[in-house]
């Protein structure tokens, strides 16, 4: 299964944040968040190359990784999306938020409309995220999204599965 073929970048509105298409004059504001194989951008450059890797894999289908944007400054707080493809009809579901953005409920709309976007535009049969058990701030998000554990992986990190019976 493949990410279908959108005319433009999908944009996601709903109450709380909009997810739109992640772009260049966002990248000095997201340096301390880009992350792409799990390694982690030093550089405004690397940020764009990280970035162009992220637009690649959306282009062939495998991922889709979205700005999330406050409603009022119109600032980028963090970002979140789906990635490593779509197998079987399988969406992992990642988010990072800039620190001083914590807790003010931008990643719990962000995540919901994400969760909703993979289950009715991608056709999602499951999705699911994972986390390490120290990062209690993922776990607690997850668990209010109705998210349940499934497994304890060896790298010490927790895999959940979104639960809509819930």
């Amino acid at each position: 299964m493949t990410l279908p073929q959108y005319d433009s970048f999908p944009t996601v509105t709903g109450e709380g944040v909009p997810l739109r298409q992640i772009l260049d004059s966002d990248l000095q504001d997201l340096i301390e968040i880009s992350f792409y194989d799990a390694i982690q951008a030093e550089t405004v450059e690397q940020a764009a190359e990280m970035q162009s890797k992220i637009n690649k894999d959306y282009t062939n289908g495998n991922s889709i990784h979205w700005a999330i944007i406050d409603n009022t400054t119109q600032k980028v707080v963090g970002t979140c999306g789906y990635y490593r493809g779509f197998d079987n009809g399988n969406g992992e579901l990642g988010c990072v938020m800039l620190p001083q953005y914590y807790g003010k409920g931008y990643m719990t709309a962000a995540m919901s409309l994400a969760i909703d976007f993979g289950l009715k535009n991608i056709g999602l049969q499951r999705v699911w995220a994972a986390t390490s058990q120290q990062n209690t701030k993922a776990i607690q998000l997850l668990e209010r999204l109705n998210f349940r554990r499934t497994v304890l992986l060896e790298n010490d990190e927790i895999e959940f599965e979104f639960n809509p019976n819930k």
